[in-house]
């Protein structure tokens, strides 16, 4: 067993962690390489690069020294430094932080490029002080940015970086990280234009020709765009007096040769042809499992971006990629779980419910139809050119669209008929294909395309929100210690760009119930070794000591299983009953327990201790779970709690009048909980089909977690049901919200449906306020006949143009202007102003009491703030950002009350960071002239609230009844 390390207190850079435990033996270093993990400053100044950089690119004085450029030193360097021969480490990381330190790249390197004389050292030298940078978080294509015709040289030259030289298995990896972090880099306009060329159209004249020949047929549109960029490559071919030959660029076989290397790796670079593999990890290559998983990173990267998947995921499909990682050692071997669980999230990218070309998103049941049509298009090919296969061409889609069901059927056919369907008659792989001869891989291919896939809502209706043991101490998506970027780890990343609104939630959901995830491991293995669980005479599980937050159990019954609903097979609703006592703890932890209210989320522990402490020796080689015994968790959900007597107790529904709650009786407590229905599904099928043990018959141990720390649960299932859900975000933020096109288009000058009059009510003082709020207009004070009014007085009614001149602080979309208002300053505008009307109205008379008189607004806002008002109200994006005092949130007290007032039929919802910044909102709003009927305060902050009224939701019920009477 590994030794697990870094179990210890929380981390809250949780994202940095590793998916490998660390080496029981340090490797081999080399001559000044001995620095630890963390280097000082004395350290890095006696270091032998540190020297070497003195002499040849450290600045001192501000000036460079004097000894000219030598590619001798960039090719010592490599050569002693930073080409790493054996090991799965493919870089010294010491070595290249200390180059790094010393500015290699900004001061040596890439000054002295030169595309044509840049030898191989020096490139690689170049693509790994990069790498570096990306993996400390640091700007990496900064320096580039002041020759940016250079650094394009720079990119082809790393594109044909290959040719006539074999790179070892380091420098291969290497290499791909590099190609990671470009294509991860979009944003960038230099790295964008020549990355992107290479996922382009033409990448698909490395397609063999049936791919090709149906993927033009299934769109038909890139026909016309196929001959027009042929004549255009051709017309470029001849102006340089090249022969035509499309398949010799990079951009046509870059992808496709970098995908048959990998293949070829993982076939032949993961284990060694000599020797037994008795123990099943002697004849791993490190290295190249590590080369493996970089490659799946690569290629899950290239199909969850729309601008890489459109043409990227038939190139990966007409490869079979998925289907030969599938059939690999490596996927099914002990060290390959890391690559097996990347290979799974790379089949679930290609995939992905999503029309590539358009980017829209199916519905399950445009997904649904998808399946049954091309389904029913095999079973009419099978009826007219494949007779073996009769029986599936008529055959109901039901009955044989299932993997085991498609299996049986095509073992009826010999190699040379399934290599005839597969690659003739399907076209979804090429004949020359070297696995074309394995009839494992073509079933694959033919099942992987035709099967019924879950749609991915069932997928993550099915999926349970509480985590168990198994994913709890999964260290290769759950590590325990740091990470330190030189690996990769089974989860989605948070990209500028994503394929759908789908995605975007789900990438979210499933990071974040990992990031819980961590944090109950924590807790679980802080509360759990307090009890000191030992084996009693009878062979029973008994506790000699005690825990805060964890409780052993008396008693544990499932009290209701409900029906499950129409369409799904999990049961609707489990409910559980717990009984505990709290008899051995003081006054504060009775209370901390007594406390325990509707929707606290509970844990179920099974711990079963050895008979006999474990030694020195076997707890470093035991894992957690065995250390602690740990058999089985599972969560719940509190429904209610009720103590010795059957009485309810925190009840906040209404079933206890306030005024008849009493303190809980006696020292048993038995809490109804929900159970997760999705994971009670999953163990009770398991009880059924593999034997396993009943799990809800050996809970022992009830812990609970900190209140503060413990909303995952609510979180998790409120991204779940917006997953299921179509329509949850508008159309004119849809796009910007996935990172595609102009952040401007979100602003409201380009919104429909926009409110051509706006009563503003109180947010203008007077007539001279409102003149200056609209420097750039000719203010025209009218009545509600369209007479001129001398005297105009608030409030006032503005009917705004559709688009409002702009005033200096203001952005116009994504740009920043280049102009300095200072240097204008002397220039007269001599151009008429446009005209902004403006009516001014009596408002209606509230009464003759000073009660009566609606509370105004004392705030003189700036022509700034009005404009963020003006676009507040109206339908669009805005974004208020400001240093405090400036008056946020006065703006926004401001255009939730014009809101209110223009438009009283629409429910507005306000979400902030913190209790405080919510409360300060709320206490404002109810200063304004907004009715309290109208306001209603969600969470625990209400009670926080600096006023006598209940805004609760058991409070404005009340308040409705008090006015009906």
């Amino acid at each position: 067993m590994t030794k697990v390390y870094g179990t210890g207190t929380y981390d809250f850079k949780r994202h940095r962690v590793a998916e490998y435990p660390l080496a029981d033996k340090p490797l081999e270093s080399k001559p000044g390489s001995n620095l630890p993990s963390s280097i000082t400053l004395s350290e890095i100044q006696h270091d032998r690069l540190t020297k070497i950089a003195e002499e040849s690119w450290i600045k001192t004085g501000g000036e460079m020294p004097e000894k000219p450029f030598d590619p001798e030193v960039v090719k010592e360097i490599y050569a002693t430094e930073l080409k790493v021969v054996s090991g799965r480490k493919p870089v010294p990381l010491q070595r290249v932080m200390v180059l790094e330190v010393s500015q290699y790249l900004e001061n040596y390197l890439w000054p002295n490029f030169d595309p044509e004389t840049a030898t191989f050292e020096h490139v690689m030298s170049m693509i790994l002080m990069i790498n570096e940078k990306f993996r400390e978080n640091v700007a990496a294509w900064i320096c580039f940015h002041d020759n940016e015709d250079l650094f394009k040289k720079f990119l082809q030259k790393v594109l044909r970086l290959k040719e006539g030289r074999d790179l070892t298995i380091a420098e291969k990896t290497n290499y791909l990280v590099f190609m990671i972090n470009a294509f991860q880099s979009l944003e960038d306009a230099v790295v964008n234009e020549t990355v992107l060329s290479l996922a382009g159209l033409q990448s698909w004249h490395s397609l063999s020709y049936g791919r090709f020949q149906m993927e033009l047929c299934l769109q038909p549109d890139l026909i016309k765009k196929w001959k027009r960029l042929s004549k255009k490559w051709a017309a470029e071919a001849m102006s340089k007096g090249e022969q035509f030959d499309p398949s010799s660029s990079p951009e046509a076989n870059f992808v496709r040769s970098l995908i048959e290397e990998f293949v070829e790796v993982l076939d032949h670079g993961v284990f060694s042809d000599e020797g037994d593999d008795t123990a099943g990890f002697q004849l791993v290559d490190d290295s190249s499992v590590l080369y493996c998983e970089r490659f799946m990173e690569f290629l899950i990267d290239m199909l969850n971006q729309l601008p890489t998947r459109r043409y990227l995921r038939p190139l990966v499909a007409d490869i079979a990629v998925v289907a030969k990682c599938r059939l690999s050692v490596l996927y099914k071997h002990e060290k390959g779980k890391l690559f097996a669980q990347l290979v799974d999230l790379l089949q679930f990218y290609e995939k992905f419910e999503i029309k590539d070309h358009d980017g829209t998103q199916l519905t399950d049941d445009e997904a649904l139809q998808f399946h049954y049509d091309r389904f029913m298009a095999f079973q009419l090919l099978a009826f007219k050119k494949i007779p073996k296969l009769r029986d599936v061409a008529l055959a109901n889609i039901g009955s044989v669209h299932k993997s085991s069901d498609l299996r049986r059927r095509l073992s009826a056919l010999s190699l040379e008929d399934l290599r005839d369907v597969v690659c003739s008659k399907l076209k979804l792989v090429s004949r020359n294909d070297p696995w074309a001869d394995n009839k494992d891989f073509l079933t694959e291919v033919v099942v992987s395309s035709f099967e019924k896939q879950q749609s991915q809502k069932e997928a993550i209706n099915a999926l349970p929100l509480y985590p168990n043991e198994q994913i709890m101490w999964d260290e290769s998506v759950i590590p325990s210690i740091n990470y330190s970027g030189e690996g990769c780890l089974a989860l989605p990343k948070l990209n500028l760009q994503f394929l759908t609104l789908h995605d975007y939630l789900l990438r979210n959901f499933n990071l974040f119930r990992l990031e819980s995830t961590y944090e109950i491991r924590e807790d679980i293995q802080e509360a759990v070794p307090h009890l000191l669980a030992h084996i009693d005479n009878e062979g029973d599980t008994a506790f000699r000591g005690w825990s805060r937050m964890a409780v052993p159990i008396n008693g544990f019954k499932i009290a209701q299983v409900k029906q499950p609903n129409i369409g799904e097979e999990k049961p609707s609703s489990v409910t559980a009953e717990v009984t505990f006592s709290i008899k051995s703890y003081r006054t504060q932890i009775r209370s901390e327990w007594n406390s325990l209210k509707e929707h606290d989320v509970l844990f179920l522990l099974c711990i079963r201790p050895s008979f006999e402490p474990l030694g020195a020796e076997e707890a470093d080689k035991a894992t957690v779970p065995q250390r602690l015994g740990l058999q089985y968790v599972r969560g719940c959900e509190v429904i209610e709690i009720r103590d010795e007597e059957g009485n309810l107790m925190n009840d906040f529904s209404g079933k206890v009048k306030r005024d008849e709650w009493k303190p809980p009786k006696g020292e048993m407590r038995t809490v109804t909980v929900a159970l997760d229905a999705a994971q009670y599904h999953i163990d009770v099928t398991d009880i059924a089909e593999k034997g396993a043990e009943d799990v809800y018959g050996t809970f022992n141990v009830l812990m609970r977690r900190k209140p503060k720390e413990n909303n995952f649960k609510a979180i998790l299932e409120s991204i779940r049901d917006l997953m299921n859900e179509y329509c949850i975000v508008p159309e004119w933020l849809h796009n910007v919200f996935l990172g595609y096109g102009n952040p401007s288009a979100a602003q409201w000058p380009n919104m429909p449906n926009l409110l051509k009059t706006v009563d503003f009510k109180d947010t203008f003082l007077d007539a001279n306020h409102l003149s200056e709020s609209f420097p750039d207009y000719e203010v025209s004070f009218v009545n509600s006949d369209g007479g001129e009014v001398l005297d105009p007085r608030p409030p006032f009614r503005i009917t705004l143009p559709k688009t409002l001149k702009g005033n200096a602080n203001a952005l116009s979309g994504n740009k920043i202007s280049e102009i300095n208002p200072a240097d204008n300053a002397d220039m007269v505008d001599v151009s008429p102003k446009e005209k902004l009307i403006v009516e001014a109205y009596t408002p209606p008379d509230p009464g003759p009491y000073p009660q009566d008189q609606p509370k105004q607004n004392s705030v003189k806002f700036t022509p700034t703030q009005v404009g963020a008002i003006i676009s507040g109200i109206q339908p669009g994006l805005t974004m208020v950002v400001g240093p405090p005092g400036t008056g946020k949130t006065d703006t926004a007290v401001q255009i939730l009350n014009v809101l209110y007032h223009n438009c009283p039929s629409q429910r507005t919802l306000i979400i902030t960071h913190s209790n405080q910044a919510l409360n300060d909102l709320f206490e404002k709003i109810m200063e304004r002239d907004v009715p309290a009927r109208y306001l209603l305060r969600l969470g625990q902050g209400e009670q926080e609230l600096a006023t006598d009224l209940d805004f609760s939701r058991q409070g404005r019920v009340n308040a409705m009844l008090v006015r009906r009477l």
